[in-house]
């Protein structure tokens, strides 16, 4: 016999929502009557479901986890992994299940989030940012459903957000370039539909600007999108230009990681021809030749965070809901300095 809540109930001669009560720990409800439902669900087998659960609560303990945009991120993206990473084990402490939504195939127009999160019940969203957001983001974002982004400033009144400083990084990169005796400054970004990308590069710009160098446009050069193919061709398009800067500030390490590989096929040396410093601070920083320097993000404190952030969103608490994180910058092997290799 299939035993559902329902069957419960007509077995303990009391009301579907009396089982949820039960079921959820209500203190409303008799000693007595709670024993006969346990003894009952006991002898019958029955484990309650999810959805049983929320029937009081109207809370399913699933956060929804979105990767938005056309052209996204997933989990090949380092940086996102590892803050995704971070994210689940604060959720789970928290006693939260992550369900993980698609964008691909029938939901490749548009999302349709909004619907989707009110079908599974989540009671809270992160979204993760690609590029070319879907219009469906925003409408999730105003929304009664607590969401939280991370790269990706949410303005609803359920929302918050959670991102590095972007502005102040790209400073960093520019004051350690000029202090190491760079002048000649070069930029390669992500597609401009990318908020991070253009972030970076307009605090990457203004930087070069307080220091008095000039800033030369075929310098500054965007991609399709964060990863490796953007900082090759990248490369190949400056050198096709006719010059090269002395230093480049990627936006993210994996387009440095590609600039480097065009640079090497093209005789280049790094850092003694072009230094460059990466963004993000992925594993393979570490084992690339040269060891890559890089811009820092507190991947494990953005996730934490993050989870923490949603958490009070979701318990309507007060809180600050959009935090900047410090970056630091990381110096290995890519970026030498120019002052003593002319000494």
């Amino acid at each position: 016999m299939s035993v559902n809540i329902k069957t419960i109930a007509e077995m303990a001669g009391v009301s579907v929502s009396t089982v949820s009560k039960i079921i959820n720990n209500y203190s409303d409800i008799s000693v007595e009557t709670k024993a006969k439902v346990h003894e009952i669900m006991k002898q019958t087998g029955y484990v309650p479901s999810n959805s049983a659960k929320t029937l009081a609560t109207k809370k399913s303990s699933l956060i929804g986890v979105i990767f938005a945009g056309k052209l996204n991120i997933d989990f090949t993206h380092p940086f996102f992994v590892e803050v995704l990473n971070s994210f689940k084990k604060q959720m789970g402490f928290l006693g939260y299940d992550l369900l993980f939504f698609s964008n691909e195939k029938s939901h490749a127009v548009d999302g349709d989030y909004l619907a989707r999160c009110r079908h599974f019940q989540v009671d809270g969203c992160i979204i993760v940012t690609g590029q070319q957001v879907e219009p469906s983001i925003s409408e999730l974002d105003h929304s009664e459903i607590p969401c939280i982004g991370v790269d990706i400033e949410l303005k609803g009144k359920s929302s918050g957000y959670i991102m590095s400083d972007n502005y102040k990084m790209s400073y960093k990169v520019v004051e350690h370039f000029y202090l190491q005796g760079y002048r000649e400054l070069g930029y390669i970004g992500s597609t401009l539909e990318s908020d991070i990308s253009n972030m970076r590069e307009k605090g990457y710009k203004d930087a070069i600007e307080s220091f008095g160098l000039p800033v030369f446009d075929n310098w500054f050069v965007n991609g399709e999108n964060f990863f490796e193919e953007s900082g090759y061709e990248a490369i190949n398009k400056m050198i096709e230009s006719g010059s090269l800067p002395r230093a480049i500030f990627a936006a993210s390490d994996l387009i440095a990681i590609g600039a480097m590989r065009a640079l090497k096929e093209h005789g280049f040396r790094v850092p003694e021809d072009v230094a460059i410093i990466g963004c993000d601070d992925i594993e393979a920083c570490k084992y690339t030749s040269p060891a890559l320097s890089t811009i820092r993000q507190n991947k494990d404190k953005i996730g934490r965070l993050a989870a923490s952030l949603l958490f009070d969103l979701m318990n309507t608490q007060s809180v600050t809901s959009n935090v900047v994180v410090e970056p630091e910058l990381v110096i290995r092997e890519s970026c030498g300095n120019k002052l003593k290799v002319q000494l």
